[in-house]
């Protein structure tokens, strides 16, 4: 087992005013040469962005991107026609492919929205764009793993990649296993809130370890709450 350790304050801050945005790998102005990704994983961006503002319409291609809103609820759309906000439990996914443009607002003219969005580089390039969004309930998840990205597994949002993102939210002293989905992945474990314990690291809000080389690994809570995303991603 190979593990790799990022804790919070560690990551790229950009502080925009309208936005403030931490940035696991480089990202923008952010450059780290140490911190370019895990495996596919290339970006991990944890934003807040102020009522009323968010970024506007902007291209992509070749790029599997995903917002999972941690607080609040964002506005998306974009130019294959796809208009929906995004709501707190609820996973994005936009396969970009050939390419597409798209905006990301804030819903709320009053509150801010705190939102992760990941990219993950894709398995096939230049597929047809591609958009999909589910909601998860959090009860699903207590004690137990709830899969709410996967390319096999018509309960979560589809992926254009051999990566798996789940969720679970667990009691202080729940001990939970996970088990690597595919040979030569790695999983990227990021804690959301609480604390854990994980291959002997005590993690808290929005630390994070990359572990490779594994076959299984148990998460242990140590605060009375701790929720968590892992992210299961191929290493090449």
């Amino acid at each position: 087992m190979k593990t790799t350790l990022h804790r919070s304050e560690s990551r790229g801050l950009a502080d925009h005013g309208w936005l403030k945005s931490n940035h696991t790998f480089s990202f923008a102005r952010y450059y780290n040469p140490e911190r370019m990704s895990f495996g596919v994983l290339r970006v991990l961006n944890d934003d807040v962005v102020a009522p009323g503002m968010g970024f506007g319409t902007h291209p992509h291609d070749n790029m599997e991107i995903i917002s999972i809103p941690l607080s609040g609820a964002l506005r998306h759309k974009d130019s294959t026609g796809n208009a929906f906000p995004i709501r707190t439990n609820d996973v994005q996914i936009m396969s970009a492919g050939s390419g597409l443009t798209h905006s990301e607002m804030n819903h709320s003219s009053e509150e801010p929205v705190n939102f992760l969005q990941l990219w993950i580089l894709p398995k096939e390039k230049n597929i047809t764009p591609r958009y999909e969004q589910k909601t998860f309930s959090p009860e699903d998840r207590h004690n137990t793993w709830v899969t709410v990205v996967a390319p096999n597994d018509p309960n979560a949002v589809w992926i254009n990649q051999d990566a798996y993102l789940s969720l679970t939210a667990l009691d202080q002293d729940v001990t939970l296993p996970y088990q690597s989905r595919k040979k030569g992945n790695g999983a990227y474990v990021f804690v959301l809130e609480g604390e854990i314990e994980v291959a002997g690291t005590n993690l808290g809000k929005r630390d994070a370890i990359g572990i490779s080389d594994f076959d299984s690994v148990s998460l242990k809570a140590t605060s009375p709450k701790a929720e968590v995303l892992v992210i299961d991603v191929p290493m090449k």
